[in-house]
């Protein structure tokens, strides 16, 4: 009998359930699809010289972590469930019914919803999976075929996941209906959330703000009396009094407004404090972005304490502003009869304001949420070409050997080697080389090599004819140099205006063989690798052979372009043989590595892949639960709307109105965190993009960073819109008639 009981409930209840099995079945495909590469008896063809265990193992790791997530969404809908339900359980148990089986009845009945999405997620799943497979085989250089496979180890591990974590939240659910009393869940929707004046977080929001003012004002005192010179530029002295007095500014506004209004107390700092944490967003922002620029000698551990300063001041404004909405709006009511009395306005208002006020964390929580979903988003495309194009330049040649002399006091313990292991192990091994060059680089002047000032080592040279050799390895034209001339060869990071300003002051060098004039044509861009420069610098001298024979060769490196890809075993075994021969700080202090393309595309690939799709699916996953949290408290309360609504309608209201009232109420719920959690996220993501804007024009471009974000917006519209429109509809068919 409760097994018919059991299964009819649930008949019953398909539509309250239908935004849930969407949510957890488009959950449990991607957790099916994402993990299914993962799997002991996926084994795509990506080549010999591939080792695909790295990607496997980091991709089963990364979507378990990130479907913890899940939890919540499942935890969240169970209680939605629960709070709809209540009138039901209390006439079952007043009818006779042991509370302990309604519990367990309600836990088979969700039990099996779940079951369901899970069975619908990995038949979806095994369709998904295909196009992560084309992602995968695409970004190791493989043609993709078509082909239907499912995979009983991730079945298994998808089922196990989802089911245990049902168990788990449905165990506090039977719980809470044993212990909660049949009085309490009668009038259970008559419960509100305690209103906006009386909530505890915001108070407690508000004296943790205080608390990091407290701080910044202390970072600012340390910076002025340590670093603070009035020969600094302008915009630097700024940076360095805002940090100051801003944040003592905020401290004193709070403590002269708790003194006039102390009845009212913490809660009337709320507007003054929004305003205060955009200034100081800005100021704190500013830190980051003009140490490079003007070249500040602080630390890393600086610039992570303000850019925790910037995320502080941005999570406070989310929080003030939502809690001040409510506030704002029927301010506007009070102040404007003209909207108020407008059309149905008074009942829209009043829905509004008492929805606002109930449920300020819960917005101020979906819009912090979202914000990290869509900078997940942007962010991975970005990251993920950042360090694509960075291995396009760090693996132009197959075998690349370097040295490095920073902790070298004695020129007579200089590198001075051939690297005769690697000639000898690719003999052993049969394989041939299209090109191998070996050369030195050297100082201009001499005395230089006992400068080892951070950020101000000497500029290395090298002479035409490696030059020019490491230019035909790479297929570029020959460079021609007359005997008084030098040219320059920089970093594909290098900005104009640094190359602009450096060949200014640099159009003539005094080296040990003499001085040398700026060539007509000054610099070459042309990647030639990141091992060919001195230590912190972007920049290369190429002087003519007869100069170079007279300077103090420092470094040796070695270029090597196999005939054929070596293999990963090979590779593997030859990067171990050089290391066991060239310690990297052996006594003498001269420090040797070596880099391998094979390695270096395997290991880059396998984590820009794992990256990147962990971030895609993370954020998936979270604008999910977003959505899915703002639908059914909508739904939640369609009961109560149905009444207010049926009023409406006796009142003359035609369902035209109607129609525009429950679009305008659902654009306010949706809007309100989305448009926040956009605008936050764009001023984040200019920040950051403008940050790292010399690294994306080297190896991203603008134009393929646009086509991302676009591609991305295109993403999130399709999300919201879903949602938007399935909740519009279950809203309509909750209120009609």
């Amino acid at each position: 009998m409760y097994a018919k009981l059991i299964f009819k409930n649930a008949k019953r209840s398909v539509k309250d359930y239908l935004i849930y099995i969407v949510t957890m079945t488009i959950c449990v495909t991607l957790f099916y699809s994402f993990l299914a590469i993962s799997s002991r008896y996926y084994k795509p063809d990506i080549g010999s010289e591939y080792n695909f265990t790295l990607l496997s193992d980091g991709m089963k790791a990364a979507v378990c972590i990130i479907t913890l997530c899940l939890l919540f969404l499942i935890g969240f809908v169970n209680n939605y469930m629960l709070r709809c339900r209540q009138k039901e359980f209390a006439v079952q148990s007043i009818m006779g019914m042991e509370q302990k089986t309604v519990a367990w009845m309600f836990f088979a009945e969700t039990l099996i919803m779940g079951i369901l999405s899970i069975a619908a997620g990995v038949f979806l799943g095994m369709f998904c999976s295909q196009f992560i497979t084309a992602m995968l085989l695409t970004a190791y250089g493989r043609s993709y075929e078509f082909s239907w496979n499912l995979f009983p180890d991730t079945v298994l591990l998808t089922v196990c996941f989802f089911v245990l974590s049902f168990f788990v939240i449905g165990i506090f659910n039977t719980r809470t209906i044993q212990k909660t009393k049949i009085i309490d869940m009668l009038y259970a929707d008559r419960k509100n959330e305690p209103v906006l004046t009386k909530s505890r977080w915001i108070l407690g929001v508000i004296i943790l703000y205080e608390l990091s003012a407290v701080l910044m004002l202390t970072a600012g005192i340390g910076k002025i009396w340590f670093y603070y010179d009035s020969r600094l530029a302008f915009p630097v002295r700024i940076m360095f009094w805002g940090n100051t007095v801003l944040p003592f500014a905020t401290l004193l506004w709070s403590a002269l407004r708790l003194l006039r209004k102390r009845k009212t107390g913490f809660y009337t700092l709320l507007p003054g404090l929004l305003i205060f944490s955009v200034l100081n967003a800005f100021t704190t922002a500013s830190v980051p972005a003009f140490t490079n620029k003007y070249y500040l000698s602080w630390g890393a551990g600086t610039i992570n304490q303000y850019l925790l300063f910037i995320l502080i001041d941005l999570l406070f404004f989310i929080c003030a502003l939502i809690s001040l909405t409510g506030s704002f709006i029927a301010a506007w009511k009070e102040k404007s009869p003209k909207h108020r009395y407008h059309g149905e306005n008074l009942f829209f208002f009043g829905q509004i304001i008492s929805k606002l006020n109930t449920t300020t964390k819960t917005m101020t929580l979906i819009s912090i949420t979202l914000v990290l979903s869509i900078f997940l988003f942007i962010a991975a495309p970005i990251l993920v070409n950042w360090a694509s194009g960075y291995l396009d330049i760090h693996s132009m040649y197959d075998i690349q050997i370097s040295s490095r002399y920073n902790l070298v006091y004695e020129e007579e313990d200089l590198p001075r080697d051939d690297y005769q292991t690697v000639t000898d192990f690719l003999a052993e091994c049969g394989m041939e080389t299209a090109y191998d060059c070996t050369f030195h680089l050297y100082l201009p002047v001499r005395e230089d090599f006992h400068n080892r000032m951070k950020y101000d080592f000497p500029v290395a040279a090298i002479s035409l004819s490696d030059y020019n050799r490491i230019r035909e390895m790479l297929g570029y034209e020959p460079v021609s140099l007359m005997e008084n001339e030098f040219t320059t060869q920089w970093k594909t990071i290098a900005t104009e205006e640094e190359q602009n300003s450096f060949l200014a002051e640099h159009d003539r060098v005094l080296t040990d063989a003499g001085e040398l004039s700026l060539s007509v044509h000054s610099h070459y861009e042309e990647a030639i690798g990141e091992t060919a420069y001195n230590t912190y610098t972007h920049v290369l001298y190429v002087f003519p052979d007869s100069v170079c024979r007279q300077l103090l060769p420092v470094m040796q490196n070695r270029y090597i372009i196999t005939a054929e890809t070596i293999p990963y075993p090979y590779a593997l075994e030859l990067e171990k043989a050089f290391t066991a021969e060239y310690p990297e700080q052996p006594t003498t202090g001269a420090a040797f590595s070596i880099r391998l393309s094979t390695l270096q595309i395997n290991s880059t690939i396998a984590g820009n892949f794992i990256l990147q799709s962990s971030m895609l699916y993370g954020a998936i996953v979270l604008m999910v639960i977003c959505l899915t949290v703002l639908s059914l408290q909508q739904l939640s309360d369609a009961g109560q709307y149905r009444y207010r609504f049926s009023v409406l309608r006796k009142l003359g209201v035609e369902e035209q109105c109607i129609g525009k009232l429950i679009l305008k109420q659902l654009g306010i719920w949706f809007g309100l965190p989305v448009i926040t959690a956009i605008v936050i996220s764009s001023v984040i993501i200019s920040y950051f993009v403008r940050t790292i804007s010399a690294q994306i024009s080297a190896y991203i471009g603008l134009n393929a960073l646009m086509l991302q974000m676009g591609a991305t917006i295109c993403i999130l519209a399709v999300l919201l819109i879903c949602y938007f429109i399935s909740t519009w509809i279950l809203f309509r068919n909750s209120i009609a008639q």
